[in-house]
């Protein structure tokens, strides 16, 4: 795809970040998975684990990390990014079915009446962090203007966030709309780098760091289709924190000695604030109600890691569904296929499935993150990740 914001003045520093964040990108690929520590997960999942598995999809990155020490707003630290999926990679003029829910709505999701009203979702999904969804918005839609990739003659873009103001200069605005033509130009299939990478560079989520995580589950309603997700996940306190159904958060907190009646609080985000942003996408053929129904259990999976949905947190989920393609732009009448209902459990179960293993996977690939004003948001540790699990008997390998 052809860049179209990046001034000639900037076009060298560019060329550059974006060969330091390709490197990065499969820095990431190579990172060890929930899986590779032998944590249990149940369910088949596709050949990369990841939402790319749904045919077509595509996802990219930009990873913005530069500076440290004390905040100087305007100039940094910045510990930030944007990540997108496109749901139609090669051919994002065509808009896909599409479903949306809020499981606790203070945060944001841009463009979701429109999904709302017409069932259908345009053009590809962004996230941010809280402060940025204005400038990627915005982005998207001079994207698609000047590569002839908008569906109706306005655009009204998808974009979520999650707030990493406690290590990220957030009011810094650092996010460009170069940055989200960075990550458009270079999603793409196959593997996903997940942890602090793109939107989820400063996250952090059930009491370690996080970020951006993926999984998916195949061979679902006669081996016929595949339900993938996507979490940002910046959101829970660190006692609730679930793995394979043990008690993990718990485990560590009375290894800190904490006092376990107390009310667990966050240092950097308060008791228990925070956001998860969810992308479920599937091969499935099924219709905007059906697609609301897949982003509503995707709560269950939140909730088998520790998630409350508290006040303060912005869990909102968007599903899209790969088939039926030119069905928005057919004349006069659409020829489309649906999954009978009485065929969507496995879809569920899957969705279920796949939000937990993301989530998990987005806490195991992050690493140890230092950031504003000497902030810092420990990785969890393997090692002891695993021998708490052994002695659960929930160990695989």
């Amino acid at each position: 795809m052809k860049r179209t914001l990046v001034s000639a003045s900037c076009h060298l520093a560019l060329v550059l970040l974006t060969t330091l964040l390709a490197a990065s990108a499969l820095m990431g690929q190579g990172k060890p998975r929930a899986r590779d520590l032998g944590v249990p997960f149940v369910g088949t999942p596709g050949p990369d684990n990841a939402i790319t598995d749904v045919m077509g999809v595509w996802v990219g990155h930009t990873t913005l990390i530069r500076g440290e020490g004390a905040l100087r707003v305007g100039e940094g630290p910045v510990r930030t990014g944007v990540t997108v999926v496109l749901p139609r990679g090669d051919t994002p003029a065509d808009p896909v079915f599409g479903g949306w829910f809020a499981l606790n709505g203070n945060g944001e999701m841009t463009g979701t009446t429109w999904i709302e009203e017409s069932g259908f979702l345009e053009g590809p999904i962004a996230i941010t962090n809280t402060h940025s969804v204005g400038v990627v918005r915005d982005a998207i839609i001079r994207w698609q203007h000047e590569n002839g990739s908008g569906f109706q003659a306005w655009s009204l873009p998808v974009v979520a966030e999650t707030y990493d103001g406690s290590l990220n200069d957030i009011n810094g605005f650092h996010v460009r709309p170069e940055h989200l033509i960075d990550a458009i130009e270079g999603a793409s299939s196959g593997p996903v780098a997940e942890g602090n990478v793109g939107g989820g560079t400063g996250m952090r989520c059930l009491g370690f760091k996080c970020g951006i995580g993926t999984s998916s589950r195949t061979g679902l309603v006669g081996g016929a289709y595949t339900v993938g997700v996507l979490v940002q996940a910046n959101f829970g306190g660190g006692r609730g924190l679930t793995i394979a159904g043990v008690p993990v958060g718990m485990e560590f907190a009375r290894e800190r000695g904490d006092d376990l009646d107390m009310e667990f609080e966050d240092p950097f985000a308060g008791s228990g604030r925070g956001s998860i942003i969810i992308t479920v996408a599937t091969d499935a053929p099924l219709l905007p109600h059906q697609l609301k129904r897949i982003a509503r259990r995707a709560s269950l999976g939140v909730a088998r890691t520790g998630g409350v949905a508290t006040n303060g947190s912005g869990d909102i989920f968007v599903a899209f569904s790969t088939a039926n393609p030119g069905a928005a732009s057919a004349r006069p009448t659409a020829d489309i296929t649906a999954l009978s209902n009485a065929q969507i459990s496995p879809l569920f179960e899957a969705t279920v499935q796949a939000t937990e293993e993301a989530i998990i996977n987005a806490m195991v690939a992050a690493e140890t993150m230092v950031g504003r004003d000497g902030n810092r948001s420990e990785a969890i540790p393997h090692d002891r990740l695993r021998e708490i699990l052994r002695a659960y008997n929930r160990l695989n390998n």
